[in-house]
């Protein structure tokens, strides 16, 4: 093939080619270490924030009268009628940091965010501001050590928030801001251990209307303050006791999103009747934590009863004697619902009597402050142990704090811990003074498991010690509504099971979630094109451990494909120069040198942030590849800038190639658009024959058609569908207009005929100089075909049979698709070593011509 010969043989270069076998267990144990090493930098920061606030608590005297004026987020720069500044506002100066999100922020000082539920100048919020100014000093510290930490953060019990780097935070639609920071999940979690609750609610007559309605809002908040770590069942009484879900009857179930929600729905249908006994309620549920103690089930740490009544007149010392005290294990927190109460004594002395709080709720609006209490009481073990337990949450999107769609979507995991009172007279009663802590992006995370390693269909994937995913390729948690994205209602619970379903008997769930190390071989049918195509592989699964995190590292490598890497060691000059060539791209979501470590770098491009650390303008860099690599401020990954370049340099002549072909007009094939190869570095060179203006498939290859690039997580589809090709053959196949009537450019490249006949028109292979096969896909008619590959070697024309066709029906052009690839073999396999297709126009559509 005329376009194969001009690349350069990979025989000449054999001598510098560097041919290594993959160990998948020394990769996975490799990522491990260096997610352990990022996570361990981030726990780091953490506990500098947590040892400063204690230090500046201990020094700090209450002062009930103290005026102090401080950056209001919602204030700042913001002017009253006459022109000056409002109280606790000030000028702040903010600049766009692409760091930060592309927000505007001041990395020099934090600012303090209260809700509007709370007053902004009340003696406790005040006093806490002033004793946590301290942190400012380590915020800023921090960031200039580790410039890849992104939100820093204080939350204090009283409602105020200290946030690093400042910002203007944004209202709600109704000017309010509602944001409390006690009702974070990073926050609670911190706070507490996990526990076990079971929700005792009366819906006996007395309860109607608006009592039913607080008590109702109260178990909703409750719920909310629950996380995966925690286990809740929500009974009701009357007359009788009974479940909200009777097929949770004597059980606790995990706390996760779903069952939160679902108890929610079930709330909502609660209906008042009959008279109240609460003391059969309230034996049920130290039954059922008892039970959950005796075999080891639940949280097997903090157990708690919350009664929600508007008032109990049964005598209970009988039912605590026999089943909490004397050791009072399970603590029981009483809400007292109503304006006008009775018997408000007995509601109060129960949770007096058991180590727990009573609150009054009168009105909805009393709620959220009265619940949060709770918190507080069960965080007192930790706070007299001084127990400084760091906690990382589930995966979150956190679509409060950011302004934009794109902002708000991205997947994150916090990593917070307690801040305690060292105070002599606090260490007997116990004083949590607040929460610290930090978001890490869980793309920035996965970056550690470079894709480029992994293989053409290989990947990384993370979880929780609950089974929950925290970054997989098939992980979906948006969905469409109108034009907007929108997370999912379970987006952060989905365990693994679900996507990697082939694990029919949880071998490789169960081994992941109890932290071990192993591997095992899973048949698995995958997709491919959104869901369009399916392949049929056989993986090999390696997972570990991430040291001092609840997480699990696993990735999959296929047999076949993936088994063995190579480098080529070629000059830095020789490559520099073909990489600012003007046809080429590299992965810019993939990390080829570090962009994040020198604020000055962070709006460079992959491509340019190599091109520039290579040249060595800087002072203190080096031309010299070596040098270069191992200077102590520059971060790149070595083999795959070795491996970028060796691509660069062996692909250089198909520049000069496609060039020839468009200065000869008799060299180009009607219809072609675009010639382009790809290879395993993420490295895409291409060619445009057509200008913009008159090309059909105006988004293909360009920065918003992710499925034909290379990013963070996936090669791109015509690369992964040209490797399931034998080397030199070639596969023809043309899809079907969407339902909206317009065709997406086709990815080029396929390594089968789909088994989806609705959305495939036919498919062909061409092997050397063998008639075109033609195999018509399942429960489909031919229809006419024809094109060329225009690639400088033209392959005689394909046309199909006409087969069950209507005189009504006429014959449609449509487009082809072909690809092939090309290898470099070794003694037990094969190595891919690019892929090369064209775009074709064929009838005003566009297809896809490919050769690897």
């Amino acid at each position: 093939m005329e376009y194969i010969e001009k690349l350069k043989k990979y025989k000449d270069v054999e001598p510098i080619v560097k041919i290594e076998k993959v160990d998948g267990m020394e990769l996975v144990k490799k990522f491990a270490k260096d997610m352990e090493n990022m996570l361990g930098r981030k726990m780091d920061s953490v506990k500098k924030m947590a040892e400063t606030a204690e230090d500046a608590d201990l020094y700090h005297e209450y002062n009930a009268t103290l005026k102090f004026d401080y950056y209001n987020a919602m204030l700042i720069n913001t002017l009253d009628e006459d022109g000056n500044y409002v109280e606790l506002g000030g000028e702040f100066p903010l600049d766009k940091n692409e760091h930060f999100n592309r927000l505007s922020v001041n990395i020099q000082q934090s600012v303090i965010q209260v809700p509007t539920s709370v007053y902004n100048k009340d003696p406790d919020i005040l006093n806490g501001v002033y004793m946590s100014e301290a942190l400012n000093e380590v915020f800023v510290s921090n960031y200039e050590k580790d410039p890849t930490l992104t939100w820093q953060y204080f939350g204090s019990p009283t409602g105020f928030l200290r946030l690093y780097p400042g910002i203007q935070w944004t209202p709600d639609e109704n000017g309010v801001v509602t944001f409390d920071v006690r009702n974070r999940n990073w926050y609670i979690q911190a706070a507490t251990s996990p526990k076990d609750i079971i929700i005792v609610v009366d819906a006996s007559g007395s309860m109607k209307g608006l009592r039913m309605t607080i008590a109702k809002h109260t178990i909703n908040t409750i719920l909310n303050t629950l996380g995966e770590n925690d286990f809740v069942n929500v009974i009701a009484y009357t007359d009788y006791v009974q479940y909200l879900d009777p097929c949770f009857k004597g059980t606790l179930v995990q706390a996760n999103q779903e069952n939160r929600e679902h108890f929610k729905l079930l709330v909502g249908g609660l209906h008042v009747k009959g008279e109240g006994k609460v003391k059969k309620a309230v034996k049920e549920a130290f039954h059922v934590l008892n039970e959950a103690v005796t075999m080891g089930k639940g949280s097997l740490c903090n157990q708690a009863i919350m009664l929600i009544t508007d008032g109990a007149m049964e005598d209970f010392q009988q039912v605590f004697e026999e089943f909490n005290w004397p050791e009072r294990r399970v603590r029981v927190f009483t809400y007292l619902i109503g304006r006008e109460v009775t018997f408000a004594e007995n509601v109060k002395w129960i949770a007096c009597n058991n180590k727990g709080y009573y609150a009054h709720i009168s009105t909805l609006a009393d709620v959220q402050q009265n619940v949060m209490e709770y918190l507080h009481v069960l965080s007192r073990p930790m706070v007299i142990s001084h127990s400084h337990d760091i906690i990382w949450t589930e995966a979150y999107m956190d679509t409060v704090l950011f302004s934009t769609q794109a902002q708000s979507l991205q997947l994150m995991s916090s990593v917070a811990m307690p801040v305690f009172s060292k105070k002599e007279k606090n260490l007997s009663h116990s004083v949590l003074l607040g929460v610290v802590g930090t978001d890490v992006p869980l793309k920035a995370l996965m970056r550690l498991a470079p894709q480029f390693k992994l293989g053409v269909h290989g990947y990384a994937f993370l979880n929780t010690n609950n089974g929950y995913i925290l970054s997989h390729p098939d992980l979906r948690p948006l969905y469409k509504e109108g034009k907007k994205l929108k997370p999912k209602p379970n987006y952060n619970s989905v365990d693994l099971s679900e996507i990697e379903w082939q694990d029919t008997d949880d071998a490789l769930r169960t081994a992941m979630v109890k932290g071990t190390t192993g591997t095992l071989s899973l048949d698995v049918r995958t997709t491919l094109d959104k869901g369009r195509r399916v392949m049929f592989l056989k993986n090999d699964y390696f997972y570990t451990t991430i040291n001092e995190t609840p997480f699990s590292l696993g990735i999959m490598l296929p047999q076949g494909h993936g088994k063995f890497i190579f480098t080529g060691n070629i000059s830095v000059e020789e490559g520099l120069h073909d990489l600012t060539a003007s046809d080429v791209m590299i992965a810019n979501e993939w990390t080829y040198c570090e962009t994040d470590s020198d604020p000055n770098y962070h709006e460079l491009t992959q491509l340019q942030a190599v091109a520039h650390y290579l040249t060595g303008k800087e002072p203190d860099l080096r031309c010299e590849f070596k040098l270069f690599l191992t200077y102590v401020e520059v971060n790149c990954d070595e083999v795959l800038l070795k491996q970028t370049l060796f691509d660069v340099v062996v692909t250089a002549p198909m520049e000069a190639y496609w060039t020839a072909i468009l200065l000869n007009a008799s060299g180009i094939d009607d219809g072609i658009e675009t010639a382009f190869i790809g290879t395993r570095s993420g490295l895409l060179r291409t060619f445009r024959y057509v200008g913009a203006e008159k090309r059909v498939a105006k988004r293909f290859l360009t920065p918003s058609d992710k499925e034909n690039l290379f990013t963070l997580n996936h090669f791109p589809v015509w690369y992964r569908h040209a490797v399931e090709n034998p080397a030199g053959n070639f596969l023809y196949y043309a899809p079907q207009e969407d339902m909206q009537g317009s065709l997406p450019c086709l990815e080029p490249s396929i390594s089968f005929c789909p088994l989806v006949p609705s959305l495939v028109s036919m498919c062909g292979r061409v092997q050397g100089e063998r008639e075109p096969e033609l195999v018509p896909p399942l429960g489909r008619r031919w229809q006419t075909v024809q094109g060329r590959t225009g690639l400088g070697a033209p392959l005689r024309d394909i046309e199909g049979t006409r087969h069950g066709m209507g005189p009504e029906e006429r014959l449609l052009y449509i487009p082809v698709c072909m690809c092939t690839q090309h290898s470099l073999y070794v003694a037990d396999g094969g190595i891919l070593i690019a892929v090369t297709s064209v775009t074709v126009t064929v009838d005003q559509k566009t297809a896809v011509a490919g050769a690897a």
